[in-house]
């Protein structure tokens, strides 16, 4: 029953990540809209003043590509660690264990899209925190998936079995 745990567990992050890409394709504008916002500065005092302050399309849209591009790696790379972990289920602990890499990476590519996209960039490139609109939409949800996804890294990497 763990190891079955562990792979819904890993589902659910393959979910997210590819829930979250169909929503920001069929709202791109919204994805860069919400991109531009950040990097424009624009929803605290003085921020748009601040010399960090960008609302140039190549960095917007490099932005919504990076964030686009690793929903669906986190996507992909779970689903398919998930069925390789399905076809392990039955077998020994360590062919188990082996099968979780590519659970493992996903989790791990989506905690480093959340740490690097919203916390060192948005938030302090350009001072997310700073913004009483965003900082509980962004950096809160970030925060929450990103600890959320982790804890199921961490889960799904441990052990099954004690020798």
């Amino acid at each position: 029953m763990l190891r079955i745990m562990k792979i819904v567990l890993v589902l659910t992050v393959a979910m997210w990540g590819l829930v979250g890409a169909f929503g920001n394709i069929t709202d791109w504008e919204g994805t860069k809209g919400a991109i531009a916002a950040t990097t424009s500065m624009s929803t605290f005092e003085g921020g748009a003043e601040s010399w960090r302050a960008t609302s140039n399309p190549a960095v917007i849209m490099a932005g919504a590509i990076f964030i686009l591009t690793l929903k669906i790696m986190t996507g992909l790379l779970c689903l398919a660690g998930a069925w390789r972990m399905a076809a392990a289920r039955k077998h020994d602990a360590a062919m188990f264990q082996h099968a979780k890499s590519l659970a493992l990476t996903g989790c791990a590519v989506a905690v480093f899209l959340l740490f690097a996209g919203w916390i060192v960039i948005a938030e302090s490139w350009f001072e997310l925190w700073r913004s009483d609109v965003l900082r509980d939409v962004g950096l809160g949800s970030a925060f929450r998936y990103g600890g959320m996804i982790g804890v199921i890294g961490i889960f799904v990497g441990m052990p099954d079995e004690v020798r």
